[in-house]
């Protein structure tokens, strides 16, 4: 009777297990008769917010969009580290098709695919920097989207950067500061003995 009493013990053990390792639940699309509306997927409860997405208040820093259109002002602040942090995630996720200053030359050209579009067309140079951010958003022609790959900060520390590579390559000698411009006069001659060393290294 003892060893009846333990074996029954051990199923009832094994079947609680099982209904542990696999408690019943509702598929997401599926119907069901036990709420009115029949749906197994519940609404939101009101004022609920998405995990991670208590930062900001600010729509148009989840979506780069305002009243329907691409914003035209960095939503976060201008910074030097947030300048940085572009700079390192556009040499990770953008170089491979949009190269290292913006050409569209990226690695992925010399494979025999298509160049993505130069950031430095006027087009874009006149496009306002949310543009940038919802691209990457949501992706545009062959370019897929970085939503899940980028988080939203990083996406816009991205656009910075390219704003900045597109200003570094664009900038009119008459815009320069007097010292400025003697910095670049004197670029090619400051790098001539270096280039020789190199040659003679050789």
């Amino acid at each position: 009777m003892r060893y009846v009493l333990l074996i029954a013990g051990g199923l009832t053990l094994l079947g609680c297990r099982q209904d542990m390792h696999d408690p019943p639940r509702y598929r997401v699309d599926a119907g069901t008769d036990f709420f009115g509306d029949r749906r197994a997927a519940r609404p939101a409860i009101k004022g609920t917010v998405a995990r991670n997405m208590v930062k900001s208040a600010n729509p148009a820093y989840w979506t780069g969009l305002a009243d329907g259109k691409v914003v035209d002002q960095l939503p976060v602040p201008f910074t030097k580290e947030l300048l940085e942090r572009g700079r390192d995630r556009y040499n990770i996720y953008c170089t491979p098709c949009h190269g290292y200053t913006g050409y569209g030359d990226g690695m992925i050209v010399t494979r025999g695919l298509k160049n993505p579009p130069s950031y430095h067309t006027e087009a874009l140079r006149d496009a306002p920097i949310g543009h940038f951010f919802v691209v990457m958003s949501n992706g545009s022609g062959a370019m897929a989207s970085y939503a899940a790959r980028i988080p939203v900060k990083d996406r816009w520390a991205i656009a910075t950067y390219v704003r900045a590579l597109q200003q570094s390559q664009n900038v009119k000698v008459a815009e320069l500061t007097a010292d400025e411009t003697q910095k670049v006069n004197a670029g090619p001659a400051a790098m001539a003995p270096r280039r020789r060393e190199k040659e003679a290294a050789k």
